[in-house]
């Protein structure tokens, strides 16, 4: 039987940036994906935008790792020439009564590390986008938007650089907990790894129910949020990003737009039973009626079906919002298995503090 240094399930972007930072460790890197493509689910189906870390529940993962995940991207893009442009956004209020959570946000943001937000009243916001309705707003200037299909595609270059090989077509069948490793059945062949970095993403419950001696309490229940973004036909008056307050489950119905100045509107929300990505154009009523609470002169018509993503969630509808989980040899004992749970928004931007993090979990046990 083959014996591998390290495997790393799962080619989306953080499934990447692991690999990437193994292999320019030094580490033998096998990346198992299951699709005939790297990045083919979360990582291609979001708003691609690079989040400042705004929202976080200040202490957890999502909060620090975004925030240090921010700063590494910027800095891989301009080192990469990744297309990428730091457009800002606007976070708003709408009414009066929006005020103590938008001011709320921006207390949090500045315990999380964010320093650079501007308070808009409703002259200034008017000033910056003349076709904006609200009450108040905050200016993230660190928020930006990325090419996430080259960004993609230059972690698997950096990760091959270093020796990496990716295997598509390649899900993991079963696995096992041995004394000094795991085994592993990919597409049908049994393989031996020292460590096995699980990143899945939206099936990272399921990998990890496929390997026997995986503690069954630690693998969290799997819920599963569908988004759909419309297109809007026609030019965008907005040059930067517009975002409603937050809603249950995402952060709002909001407007994003892409590298070319395409403007996006999305994702809702939508609870389902698994990954599907069907998109009933039906959705667009709502998305009308949530708009036009800060764009009012947004024309019947306007918006066309654009896409669905399905983010993967460990809090269901009536819980609040989950932070990652990173599960390691500290967790159940098991030296050289690395599990990621949960790994949503900010999980773009937070991929390469991820990865630094995974890897040193990894190379700590090796």
């Amino acid at each position: 039987m083959d014996t591998l240094d390290c495997v790393v399930i799962g080619a989306g972007v953080v499934g990447l940036a692991i690999a990437r930072q193994l292999a320019m460790a030094g580490r033998e890197v096998l990346i198992c994906e299951a699709e005939s493509q790297i990045g083919q689910h979360c990582s291609s189906r979001n708003s691609e935008v690079i989040h400042a870390g705004l929202y976080y529940p200040s202490g957890s993962l999502k909060a620090r790792l975004c925030v240090q995940g921010r700063d590494l991207l910027y800095r891989y893009c301009a080192e990469r020439r990744i297309p990428h442009q730091r457009i800002g956004k606007l976070l708003l209020a709408n009414t009066v009564a929006d005020l103590p959570r938008l001011q709320a946000i921006a207390s949090r943001a500045a315990t999380n590390g964010v320093h650079d937000l501007q308070w808009l009243d409703a002259a200034g916001v008017r000033a910056l986008e003349p076709a904006l309705s609200a009450h108040a707003a905050l200016l993230s200037p660190s928020t930006g938007i990325i090419d996430s299909h080259a960004l993609l595609q230059a972690l698997l270059a950096d990760a091959e650089a270093h020796g990496a090989q990716l295997a598509c077509h390649s899900p993991l069948n079963r696995g096992r907990v041995l004394a000094d490793g795991m085994e592993l059945e990919i597409a049908g062949i049994t393989i031996k790894a020292r460590s096995v970095i699980n990143a899945a993403g939206a099936w990272a419950a399921a990998v990890a129910s496929n390997i026997e001696g995986v503690p069954r309490e630690t693998i969290p229940t799997a819920h599963y949020a569908r988004g759909v973004y419309f297109s809007l036909s026609g030019h965008s008056p907005f040059s930067r990003l517009i975002y409603p307050l937050p809603e249950a489950g995402g952060l709002g119905c909001h407007l994003t737009l892409d590298l070319a100045g395409q403007a996006r509107f999305g994702p809702d929300v939508e609870w389902i039973d698994g990954v599907d990505y069907q998109l009933d154009p039906a959705r667009a009523a709502a998305f009308y009626h949530s708009i036009r609470q800060w764009w009012p002169q947004l024309a019947d018509g306007a918006l066309q079906p654009g896409y669905a993503g399905v983010r993967p969630k460990l809090a269901g509808p009536s819980e609040p919002d989950a932070d990652f989980v990173i599960q390691g040899p500290a967790e159940y004992g098991i030296a050289g298995l690395i599990n990621l749970y949960g790994i949503e928004s900010p999980g773009l931007t937070s991929c390469l503090a991820l990865a630094a993090m995974v890897g040193a979990m990894a190379n700590q046990h090796r």
